[in-house]
């Protein structure tokens, strides 16, 4: 058998192989320079008069070579982005101090067009091209990705959050039911998005939009075939104290002349560039409408929500006197109930998410925490370090009416708040009374809460 040929590995072979791959490199960063270069001319295009006579074109271009870029450049366009598309720092001092010395409305206009980065005119005329709004919303997602290790993009994340909370505002959004006869495709993305509860598959699936459940999707012209967001509800005799039951996929749908309540029990939001764009406000009021219209017989809607802040908070607080609201007799009590609690637990809070400590607590134990997890939800949901989901609900019009213990006792319900779930209530005649109260600072709560605080 002849032996076999191996590569010259002599230094004069390798300086040349060394050689080579500097120069296929070089090769290779020129044509990306190139290509960011002529990417950037392109917008700069756009942004003239003359671009703005041929801007579809234009930016369907754009949007397909943005879409195409690859992780590095896409780093460089962001940066790009930040430092060319900003105001000119000269004419806007100019302008603001013709507005202080003279506060007309010719100087605010002014003042008002030359602080107006150039890119967010960019990012209108790349909107007005078939599929400019869905390139928008990835090109934010892959920025969001981008903002922990770049800072210096914070800006161009607010000109974008600043234009889609505007073109995705309520107004616009379109709310449809999602049943089993929906596109399989739709169907695919309500088991890809569910964000609360897992859905286990197409029988899983099959069981949430059985005749006692509901699923309504919401969704924007721009985007007429993805979701948004969606709701999923149940529709049952008594407000749930627990989830596994309304998720058992064996469960056995009830007839409907039993439904008397609307538990909406899961809401994911489907679109990550989305983050932070208010979609659900009032969400959960035009559901309530719509069931209400086709069920006249139901009396009650809320919801059984996760707290999905609570054990993270109760493993960092160290003390509750920073608390918005709290009465000396409230602070009191709280530091006796996390000193009992920490005793049960063996000073190790973090062992609640088990179902073994929880299970061996004394009573008082878990009265201590139900009381600590009260706190949280009234005092907290206010102020921007307040329970993510407490503060969509409330912020909605919902009261808080109840705390549920052992109610989600799943790896996830254990982690996030050691089993408890609360039911949040939408009095349909009382939502903007609730609404208004939070966005004062007021979180309106049933005597329930009430006697655990």
């Amino acid at each position: 058998m002849p032996p076999i040929a191996r590569p010259s590995t002599t230094p004069k072979a390798d300086a040349a192989r060394g050689l080579l791959s500097d120069l296929r490199a070089k090769v290779s960063n020129l044509r990306s320079d190139h290509s960011l270069r002529s990417l950037l001319g392109e917008c700069r295009r756009l942004l003239s008069e003359r671009g703005e006579a041929n801007g579809p074109a234009i930016a369907k271009d754009i949007v397909e070579r943005i879409d195409a870029l690859p992780d590095d450049l896409r780093a460089r366009f962001f940066d790009h982005l930040a430092r060319d598309f900003s105001p000119d720092p000269a004419q806007v001092l100019a302008s603001a101090q013709a507005y202080a010395q003279a506060p007309s409305a010719e100087h605010l206009i002014r003042l008002m067009q030359v602080a107006e980065p150039p890119r967010q005119e960019l990012f209108r005329r790349l909107n007005r091209t078939p599929g400019g709004t869905a390139a928008l919303v990835r090109m934010r997602r892959a920025l969001l990705e981008r903002l922990p290790r770049q800072p210096q993009l914070q800006a161009v994340e607010i000109d974008l959050l600043h234009l889609l909370s505007s073109w995705f505002n309520a107004g616009f959004l379109q709310m449809r039911r999602v049943d089993w006869n929906s596109p399989a495709q739709l169907l695919e993305q309500i088991i890809r998005h569910e964000a609360v509860h897992e859905i286990d598959g197409w029988d899983d699936l099959r069981r949430r939009l059985q005749p006692d459940r509901r699923c309504f999707g919401f969704f924007h012209p721009q985007l007429p075939d993805e979701p948004l967001i969606f709701v999923e509800v149940a529709l049952v005799t008594d407000m749930a104290d627990a989830i596994a039951p309304l998720i058992d996929k064996k469960s056995v749908p009830l007839a409907s002349d039993a439904f008397k309540v609307a538990v909406f029990y899961s809401i994911s939001n489907c679109q990550p560039g989305l983050r932070n764009v208010s979609l659900g406000n009032f969400l959960i009021k035009r559901v309530a409408e719509e069931l209400k219209r086709e069920l006249p017989q139901l009396k009650t809607f809320c919801t059984l929500s996760p707290i999905p802040g609570l054990m993270g908070w109760l493993t960092r607080v160290r003390s509750f006197d920073e608390l918005p609201g709290i009465k000396p007799p409230q602070l009191e009590q709280a530091d006796a109930a996390l000193t009992l609690l920490r005793k049960a637990c063996g000073d190790d809070l973090a062992s609640l998410t088990h179902a073994g400590t929880l299970n061996a607590l004394p009573m008082a134990a878990h009265q201590a925490l139900w009381r600590l997890a009260a706190l949280y939800l009234v005092r907290l949901s206010p102020t921007p370090d307040g329970d993510p989901v407490a503060r969509f609900h409330l912020d909605n019009g919902a009261r808080l009416e109840r705390l549920n213990a052992n109610a989600n006792l799943s790896p996830k319900g254990l982690k996030q708040s050691a089993g408890l779930m609360v039911n949040y209530l939408y009095d349909l005649s009382r939502i903007e009374n609730c609404h208004d109260q939070f966005v004062n600072g007021r979180v309106v709560h049933s005597r329930a809460l009430s006697a655990l605080l």
